[in-house]
């Protein structure tokens, strides 16, 4: 049966009757998703999103002779920034415009439901055309639509079983993110910073789709914060959370990113404009902030704070600390205590930053360089600035993988710089970028490298190796227990790496750039990759990268094995 708008009865009924018509999917088995070799029922490979397996078939010594086992079209040109899920046999995945359910090992279509847009939707979008995701529990799948709206799907069929409005597309609102499942609530972010919107999360009844919390991301007159913004500023002041967070349940602590503040402007906002570009600790059930840390306190490069936040243990002191990770867009990558929010390592990983000469240990706060100092008091500049890195970051949303046996961090960076002056600007209104700066270009380091893919010592707080690249990759990173690292880059190739040296050990073409995020899994003794491929980028639209101008459009789903 399907089910849109309707009452709370009615729809806790039919979930009740579904959950007890197929294979139900638990709790217990979205805490353990990273120890299962079989399935992948949750973002990020596990609660923590540590992105890494267990799976030892493919090992550096045979991965050379990997091969194809299936190839699916996605029928689109978007991008396929996506990660499929695959429980009990099925493998599930969202694009922005159909929820797909397909037999992981032939790659053959189960079903296949469209989501009903609203036909002008692209006229409101700020920042690309995607889905990363879904979350799942109990034979329902749950996603976000790019008009703002959050959906149940009956896991079996396909069909709607809900579908619940978030936000005004038409004000600058969208979703692209998956979202998370942590206890007995959904909790989904939003995007449209550029736009001038004002950010929030969301808790949501999973059964009815009732609205169980609303959390504002900017703080307005009367909340804790106020003072950090000039009157009326965080109403319209940006702090999108349109990356997924993480669940650590035995503190029951959601951790999620927020982002740039609007506009980029700093000057034209006030003082540090909490909580835009921060670390948010949430009680699941009630949105609650049990605490926060600020990444870059009155940003006003775009250094978004919403890069994956990644749960380990690590040896920190001399005792193991449960930790919380990031290498923020503002060049530094981060060490949290998950408990309680200190700052316990933040070192710089990006090639070049000039924005800020380190981090304080004992504030927490960026050591900025006058050239910041000046930008953050001046609304108006006469000359233009040359910022590293850029807004692009050190590195983007494309999220790493912890290796849990190495204590390594393998994720992919960005080196590029911009050209920025910084200009008031009044809110345009509409779908129309509020930056309050003139962006005159964006400049490429010396050597023409302008990214890499790094393996990262968070303990130490220093690379372990690099692999230097013309062109970034835009693509999550996979690593597995033999000591390999999977990636795809812009100009369409899955490779993978030696965990131990960086050393490439095996290419394919997959026809497009990718963007997608790869996971392996297990059936009937046989070890799967899969990862989509099809690149339609902001940075492959701006970026000026010469790379990738012939570089095709066109989505597609691999997975790929050793031949038997």
């Amino acid at each position: 049966m399907t089910f849109k708008t309707t009452s709370a009865s009615a729809v806790a009924l039919a979930m009740a009757l579904l959950a007890a018509s197929v294979s139900a999917q638990t709790l217990a088995d979205l805490r353990n998703d990273a120890a299962t070799p079989n399935d992948v029922t949750t973002y990020g490979m596990g609660w923590g999103q540590q992105r890494h397996s267990a799976l030892s078939q493919v090992t550096p010594a045979n991965v050379s002779k990997l091969a194809p086992a299936w190839n699916l079209s996605l029928d689109s040109s978007a991008n396929a920034s996506t990660q499929p899920l695959l429980i009990n046999g099925v493998m599930y995945i969202a694009t922005h415009s159909h929820t797909i359910a397909l037999d992981p090992v032939t790659g053959r279509q189960k079903w296949k439901t469209p989501i009903e847009l609203p036909a002008d939707i692209n006229g409101y979008l700020c920042c690309g055309i995607q889905s990363r995701g879904m979350a799942a529990l109990d034979g329902v799948l749950y996603r976000t639509t790019l008009d703002a709206h959050v959906v149940a799907v009956n896991m079996a069929d396909g069909k709607q079983l809900w579908k619940i409005k978030a936000a005004d597309y038409k004000q600058g609102y969208s979703m692209t993110h998956a979202p998370l499942i942590a206890g007995d609530t959904l909790i989904t972010g939003i995007s449209g910073g550029e736009y001038g919107t004002r950010g929030f999360l969301d808790g949501w009844d999973l059964k009815t789709g009732a609205r169980k919390w609303h959390r504002w991301t900017t703080a307005t007159a009367g909340e804790k914060g106020a003072d950090t913004w000039k009157p009326g500023a965080a109403e319209t002041g940006g702090g999108p959370t349109w990356l997924t967070g993480t669940y650590d349940p035995d503190l029951d602590l959601v951790y999620w990113g927020v982002g740039n503040g609007a506009p980029w402007n700093a000057a034209m906002r006030g003082g540090d404009a909490l909580y835009t570009n921060s670390v948010l600790a949430l009680r699941p059930s009630t949105g609650e902030v049990a605490w926060h840390y600020q990444f870059s306190p009155a940003d006003p490069f775009d250094y978004d704070g919403v890069n994956e936040l990644v749960m380990a243990d690590l040896p920190i002191g001399g005792q193991s600390t449960k930790v919380l990770m990031q290498a923020n867009r503002n060049g530094f990558f981060y060490v949290l205590d998950r408990t309680t929010g200190k700052l316990l390592k933040a070192d710089q990983f990006a090639r070049k930053v000039n924005w800020a000469t380190g981090i304080d240990m004992k504030t927490g706060r960026p050591i900025a360089t006058a050239m910041t100092e000046t930008i953050r008091k001046n609304p108006e500049m006469a000359e233009a600035v040359e910022v590293w890195p850029s807004a692009y970051g050190g590195k983007n949303w494309m999220p790493m993988s912890f290796d849990p046996k190495r204590k390594l961090a393998f994720f992919n960076t960005v080196d590029l710089g911009m050209k920025v002056r910084y200009t008031k600007q009044d809110r345009p209104g509409g779908p129309n970028w509020w930056l309050g700066l003139e962006l005159a270009g964006f400049v490429g380091p010396a050597d023409g490298n302008r990214g890499a893919l790094v393996a990262w010592d968070p303990a130490s707080g220093k690379k372990a190796w690099e692999v230097l690249l013309k062109s970034p990759n835009w693509a999550g990173v996979l690593t597995t227990a033999p000591g390999l690292v999977f990636t795809g880059t812009q100009t369409g190739e899955f490779k993978a790496f030696d965990a131990t040296n960086g050393r490439e050990l095996w290419s394919f073409q997959t026809g497009s750039g990718i963007t997608g995020l790869p996971i392996t899994w297990e059936k009937d003794g046989r070890q799967y990759i899969t990862v989509t491929s099809g690149a339609a980028t902001v940075y492959g639209a701006l970026a000026g990268d010469p790379e990738l101008a012939n570089v095709p459009a066109g989505s597609s789903l691999w997975t790929f094995a050793l031949p038997r």
